[in-house]
């Protein structure tokens, strides 16, 4: 991150900034290729990631957090997700789905139990909102949870759930079906969130998915079976899962437009190099007119994607309102992302498909940053109902 990229940044948000950035270079970046192609999740890297205090960033010290903000949180990620994609949803998922739902909705006593590992990068948790049936319409929800004495039996699957199969893998948060409740004159779904832990009998860690990109990011489907929790795994008050769990993507979507400005900046750094450097017909490729009409186009988007999460970011944390804020800087990063690396890889031709070269990865891992915490789609409805356009 440039000095001109970061006008509104205090002195110890540039000092984490560059800490991040060096980081990145110097540890994250040379292993990148070879555990993308091996499909390996890096323990050493995230173990150094904790000891940088990473996944603490947004808590206070009374749980072992760092006492900064959701901006810290976002500059960290940006930095991570310039080198490697895999790295940075492993530390965006580990603090906003894995920690953040105990951290807003768990009991004192939660708190105290699981927070301490999760904050300093010893374990990492999982949020299991995703269904087979239930996507970006996630109260169709069926998994159920009905209460016997004083334990939770749960039944059903979740899929795409990030963080949950590595051998720190702690728990997952999964929401699931309690009961019926009425609201608005109509019966609907009570949806609640209960905390299940790695181990627990008839709870079952599936294969990993065989993914187009992300390679180095553990990804799994999961399977209750008649699973039993202690009544007090409950997060939050029964029933407000729902709600709980839309104020948890809505902070979510401002972390991966942070991770997608990275994205969308690591295409364009590596474009910018390339152009220079490369000779066609006897000169560099970067005194070309449609070469520098492309990487111009392709700033654009990094400085519009920047300006549009630091908005949403400084927004919630001054405490306001930045649903409509988190949905813009989402879609805006998210297509500036997937139009990087496609512009990124045409530069570098040929090479732009080698898997060596860093485009080729951006240009794998960057289509699920339009799908992946509400689909570009769902951004557009979500602002479009700011506008109040839709019923």
């Amino acid at each position: 991150m440039t000095d001109s990229h970061s006008v509104d940044l205090t002195d110890d948000e540039r000092e984490l900034a560059g800490m991040v950035r060096e980081f990145a270079d110097t540890v994250v970046a040379p292993q990148a290729y070879e555990a993308d192609r091996t499909h390996t999740f890096p323990l050493d890297v995230m173990a150094q990631m904790g000891e940088l205090g990473l996944f603490g960033l947004p808590f206070p010290e009374e749980y072992g957090g760092q006492g900064g903000d959701y901006f810290a949180l976002c500059l960290a990620i940006e930095a991570l997700g310039r080198v490697d994609q895999s790295m940075a949803i492993t530390l965006e998922a580990g603090v906003s789905l894995g920690a953040m739902p105990i951290f807003r909705f768990g009991t004192e006593e939660q708190k105290q139990e699981l927070l301490p590992d999760l904050l300093a990068g010893r374990a990492l948790a999982g949020f299991g909102l995703t269904e087979p049936e239930a996507g970006s319409d996630a109260g169709a929800t069926r998994t159920t949870a009905r209460l016997e004495g004083d334990e939770w039996v749960i039944d059903g699957a979740k899929q795409f759930i990030t963080n949950s199969g590595t051998e720190i893998s702690r728990f997952v948060t999964v929401t699931a079906v309690t009961g019926q409740s009425e609201r608005d004159g109509h019966m609907r779904k009570e949806i609640s969130t209960i905390i299940v832990p790695h181990g627990t009998p008839g709870f079952t860690v599936q294969p990993a998915y065989d993914k187009v990109g992300w390679h180095a990011s553990d990804t799994h489907p999961l399977t209750f079976d008649g699973v039993r929790v202690p009544r007090s795994n409950l997060v939050g008050e029964r029933g407000s899962g729902f709600k709980n769990f839309l104020s948890i993507l809505d902070e979510g979507r401002i972390a991966i437009a942070a991770l997608a400005t990275g994205a969308a900046e690591g295409c364009l750094e590596a474009a910018v190099d390339y152009a220079k450097s490369r000779t066609v017909f006897g000169t560099a490729l970067s005194t070309r007119q449609n070469a520098q009409f492309t990487l111009a186009r392709m700033s654009a988007r990094v400085h519009t994607a920047r300006l549009a999460w630091h908005h949403a970011a400084r927004l919630r944390d001054a405490g306001q309102s930045f649903a409509e804020a988190a949905a813009i800087a989402k879609l805006v990063s998210g297509e500036a992302a997937m139009d990087n690396a496609r512009d990124a890889t045409q530069i570098f031709g040929g090479n732009g498909f080698m898997n060596e070269y860093p485009v080729a990865r951006h240009y794998r891992d960057s289509k699920i940053l339009e799908i992946g915490e509400g689909t570009t789609e769902v951004q557009l409805l979500v602002i479009a109902r700011a506008l109040g356009v839709v019923g």
